[in-house]
């Protein structure tokens, strides 16, 4: 298979092919990915639940991610790899330059940030350094305690319009891509139609370009507790090679996520 790149995700946008994306933190997970068509995998933050234990993502290190990155860019041939920046590793534009060249070097072909507009200009100075760059809006869990909890975002109209303005402002500082995390599915369709680059849900509902899993979740072995959003594909199927299948085929035909796993308002 061809080695995914940030023009074949937006050629699956553009002709309305849904992009499928799953979290992972070593090469053997990275590897039977891999062999089974996933277009992007994440090394997230997410790990410091999934694989520590903790409550959130905070004490997540930019070193983490850069050894898991590695281990995970060891295990694929065509996957697009993308690496979570840490809390505070991009506060500045000084220190996210630093950490995203740490992340690239591990084997990253791109980096993730959470925020809205204050993020443009960290942005595009670091696409015009090569460094390609994913925004994430909504509920972004590095800002879990602003948040009071991990809440849907956007269900107030102000909300909503200001997500959506953000979006626009980070796909115009050189954004390639955009998470969209818990928030409800009009809103999420709504920015999906609004941007030309790719959108990836999670508890968006079916109407992104995309969908993304922790794959934790997906096969039912988080340490906490299963979101709303998630489905666990292992008790379905029996079988892990074909969760990962039927996961793949749920989210291209548009079977998953169900109105169950989405948020109407």
């Amino acid at each position: 298979m061809k080695k995914i790149t940030t023009s074949s995700l937006l050629a699956k946008k553009q002709a309305g092919e849904k992009i499928t994306a799953l979290t992972a933190y070593d090469a053997s997970f990275a590897k039977l990915f891999d062999s089974k068509g996933v277009d992007i995998i994440l090394i997230g933050d997410s790990l410091g639940m999934v694989l520590k234990g903790e409550p959130d993502t905070l004490a997540v290190t930019v070193e983490e991610i850069a050894y898991h990155t590695r281990a995970v860019a060891s295990g694929v041939t065509s996957t697009f790899v993308i690496a979570d920046m840490p809390f505070m590793s991009y506060g500045t534009e000084v220190d996210a330059m630093h950490n995203a060249a740490r992340l690239m070097a591990a084997g990253a072909s791109m980096v993730k940030v959470e925020g809205g507009e204050w993020l443009c200009s960290t942005i595009q100075k670091l696409t015009e350094r090569g460094v390609p760059v994913c925004a994430h809006l909504g509920l972004t869990p590095q800002s879990v305690h602003v948040f009071g909890g991990f809440k849907v975002q956007g269900r107030q109209q102000a909300q909503a319009d200001k997500l959506c303005t953000d979006a626009q402002r980070l796909e115009a500082a050189g954004a390639q891509l955009l998470v969209l995390e818990c928030i409800p599915q009009a809103l999420a369709k709504r920015v999906s139609e609004l941007l030309s680059i790719p959108v990836i849900g999670i508890g968006a509902g079916p109407d992104t370009d995309g969908q993304i899993l922790v794959m934790h979740d997906m096969l039912g072995v988080s340490a906490n507790y299963m979101p709303k959003f998630s489905k666990n594909y292992l008790a379905q199927t029996g079988d892990l090679h074909t969760a990962v299948e039927t996961y793949i085929e749920e989210v291209k035909q548009g079977v998953f996520p169900g109105p169950e796993h989405s948020f109407v308002q």
